[in-house]
C-alpha cells in the first residue's frame, strides 16, 4: 500500500544544497516536511498524493532567506515618499513637493531611502534644511537616508522639535550646526529619533498596518523568501511585535517564517521540542540586538583613522566599550543571543573585544567549554571593514557574520574616496572571511536595500553593480562561487539560530520550504543571476506565491 502525502513533485531539477552539485528529480511533501527526495520512479511507487506536480525540468532550491532586515519598518515606508531611485537632488525635492501639494498645510511629510551618493546634480553631500524648504515651508518635512543612520529636517520640522541655535544632542548622536551655530537640518545616529518620537505613527490605524504588512509579505514571497530575521531598532522607533506574526500564523496568513529580534533585554520564552519541530509554526523570537556604530554612507561608522573625504571625523560610537562589554555579557548570561551592529574597523574591534570579554568572564565564573559550545553563536551584523588581525580574532570565536552583499552594489562607487584605497581593500572581503572559516549569512538590511536574495547572490559572485560596472568586478579575488553565494541566502541562515536540522536544505525530515525559479542558477551566465525570478514559493509545502 502506498503512503499518503500532500504533494509529489516530479521531473524537478532540485538542488538540495546538502553538498555542492547534489541534484534530485522528485520531492514528496507530507505533513509540512520533506518525506522523500530522490527519483521519480521511487517517489511514484511509494507515495500517492492529493496533487502530483510535473515541474518539467524547472530548477528548485531550498527556500531563500534574509538574515537581517527591518520588516515592520519596511512596511511603514509604504506611507512615506519613496526617494529611492531619484537620480538628482532636484528629483528628490520634486517628489516631496508633489506630496506637499496634495497634503493639508501643517501635516508632516516623511521621505525615505534617499541616497545623495547617486545624485547627478551635486557632489556626494547631504541635503540640508534649505534644500527641503524648496519642497515646502508650510509642511514639516523629515527625510531619512537609505542607510537609516541620517535624517534631514526642513525649517518647520526644526521649529516643531524646538531645535535652535547652539543645540547639543549629547552622547550617541549629533545635530549638525553651521558656522553661526544654527542647525542645518542634518541629524545623525540617535539624534534622528527626535522625529521618530514626534511624527505620528500611521500604523496606529489598524487598517494601515494590515494593508501594508500584507503588501510586504506578498513582495517577500515573490522573491522566494521563506525565512526572515526581522530586527527592532529603538534608535529609530522601529518596533517589532511578535504578536502580529503569531496572529497571522494562527489564521494561516503568514507566508514567511519570521524570527523576531529585539534590541532590548527580554525573557525569551521556552520552546518545547514539539513546538520547535512543528513545520507550521512560523513565528518565534530570535536575537538580542546591540548597536555599536553607524554607517559608511553617513560617515558615522567608527574607524581607526579619520575618513579620507572628511578628515574632521572618524565616525561615531553609540555605546562605550565598557557599556558594550556589560550589555553583551548580560544578554549572554540571560540566555539571549547577542547580535551586534558594527561597520567600521574600530567598531568591529570594539565588538570583537566585547565578545572576548564575555567569554573570558563566563569561563572565569565557571561556565564549561561544553556549555559554551551548546550556546548559539554571537552574530556580527555587517562587519564591513576588517584588518587581518580582526579576521584572525573573529576566526577564534563562536561567531556568525550577517553580511549585506547588496550594500556593495552601491558602495563600490564611492568606497575608495570615503576611506582610501588601502582601507577599501579591507572592506567587503567576503572570500577572506570564508577562507578564515567564518560562516556568512546573507541579508539586505531592508529597507536599506530591497530584499531580493538574487541581487545579494549576484553581488557576491560578480562584485559589480547591477549594470555590470566595473568590468570584471572590484577585487575579483573576493568573488564567491555560485554555490557558496546561494548557501549564504539559504543553507547558512538556519545555522545562525540553531535550526540547521530543520531547514535550509531539501532533505528528508526537514521543513518543506522551497522555491521554483525560472532558470538554473548554477548553469546560467552569472550576469543573469540578478534577473532570476521565483515561479512558485512553498512554505511547509503550502504554496505562498505563484507567478502568473
Amino acid at each position: 500500500m502506498k503512503i499518503s502525502a500532500q504533494k509529489i513533485f516530479i521531473n524537478a531539477k532540485a538542488y538540495t544544497l546538502e553538498a555542492e552539485g547534489v541534484c534530485k528529480e522528485a520531492i514528496v511533501v507530507k505533513d509540512g516536511k520533506f518525506a522523500y527526495v530522490g527519483t521519480n520512479e521511487e517517489a511514484l511507487a511509494k507515495y500517492e498524493a492529493e496533487e502530483v506536480i510535473d515541474l518539467e525540468g524547472k530548477t528548485v532550491l531550498p527556500g531563500m532567506g534574509d538574515s537581517h532586515m527591518h520588516f515592520f519598518a519596511f512596511c511603514q515606508t509604504f506611507t512615506t515618499v519613496d526617494l529611492g531611485g531619484a537620480k538628482s537632488k532636484a528629483e528628490a525635492i520634486k517628489r516631496l513637493a508633489d506630496k506637499a501639494a496634495e497634503t493639508p498645510e501643517g501635516e508632516w511629510i516623511k521621505g525615505s531611502n534617499f541616497d545623495q551618493s547617486k545624485w547627478e546634480d551635486c557632489e556626494d553631500t547631504l541635503p540640508t534644511k534649505e534644500d527641503l524648504d524648496k519642497a515646502s515651508t508650510k509642511h514639516p518635512i523629515v527625510i531619512k537616508r537609505v542607510c537609516l543612520h541620517t535624517a534631514v529636517a526642513n525649517t518647520m520640522a526644526l521649529e516643531k522639535a524646538n531645535i535652535g541655535k547652539g543645540y547639543e544632542f549629547g552622547t550617541g548622536g549629533t545635530v549638525e550646526l553651521d558656522k553661526d551655530g544654527m542647525p542645518n537640518g542634518i541629524f545623525r545616529e540617535q539624534a534622528s529619533k527626535i522625529y521618530d518620537e514626534l511624527i505620528p505613527d500611521p500604523f496606529l490605524i489598524p487598517e494601515n498596518k494590515s494593508k501594508y504588512m500584507k503588501q510586504g509579505f506578498e513582495m517577500a514571497a515573490q522573491y522566494g523568501l521563506t525565512m526572515i530575521h526581522t530586527y527592532a531598532a529603538e534608535i529609530w522607533k522601529y518596533t517589532e511585535d511578535i504578536n502580529d506574526y503569531i496572529e497571522l500564523n494562527r489564521k494561516g496568513e503568514l507566508p514567511v517564517r519570521m524570527t523576531v529580534c529585539l534590541d532590548e533585554l527580554y525573557n525569551k520564552p521556552f520552546v518545547t521540542k514539539a513546538e520547535r519541530e512543528d513545520p507550521y509554526r512560523a513565528a518565534q523570537f530570535g536575537t538580542f540586538k546591540i548597536f555599536c556604530d553607524g554607517s559608511l554612507g553617513s560617515r558615522s561608522a567608527k574607524l581607526y583613522e579619520p575618513y579620507d573625504d572628511d578628515p574632521t571625523t572618524d565616525g561615531i560610537l553609540v555605546i562605550s566599550q565598557e557599556d558594550l562589554n556589560e550589555r553583551v555579557y548580560t544578554g549572554y548570561m540571560m540566555g539571549l543571543q547577542p547580535a551586534i551592529h558594527c561597520i567600521g574597523d574600530k567598531g568591529l574591534d570594539n565588538v570583537v573585544t566585547s565578545i572576548e570579554y564575555t567569554l573570558d568572564r563566563v569561563r572565569r565564573e565557571g561556565m564549561t567549554e561544553r556549555e559554551i559550545s551548546t550556546r548559539l553563536p554571537f552574530r556580527l551584523i555587517h562587519a564591513q571593514m576588517a584588518t587581518p588581525e580582526l579576521i584572525d580574532r573573529m576566526s577564534k570565536l563562536p561567531v556568525v557574520l550577517d553580511i549585506q552583499p547588496s550594500f556593495f552594489l552601491t558602495d563600490l562607487h564611492w568606497i575608495k574616496d570615503r576611506v582610501g584605497e588601502e582601507r577599501a581593500k579591507r572592506s567587503y572581503t567576503w572570500k577572506k572571511y570564508m577562507d578564515a572559516g567564518l560562516l556568512l549569512t546573507g541579508g539586505s538590511d531592508n529597507p536599506v536595500e530591497i530584499f531580493s536574495p538574487w541581487n545579494g547572490i549576484f553581488s557576491l559572485v560578480e562584485r559589480t553593480d547591477l549594470d555590470g560596472y566595473p568590468e570584471g568586478g572590484v577585487q575579483p579575488e573576493e568573488k564567491l562561487s555560485v554555490y557558496d553565494a546561494v548557501c549564504c541566502f539559504s543553507k547558512n541562515i538556519p545555522y545562525a539560530n540553531g535550526e540547521e536540522d530543520l531547514m535550509g536544505t531539501i532533505e528528508v525530515g526537514k521543513f518543506a520550504d522551497m522555491v521554483v525559479i525560472d532558470r538554473d542558477i548554477f548553469e546560467c551566465p552569472t550576469k543573469e543571476i540578478k534577473d532570476i525570478q521565483a515561479l512558485n514559493t512553498y512554505l511547509a509545502g503550502r504554496e505562498t506565491f505563484r507567478r502568473a
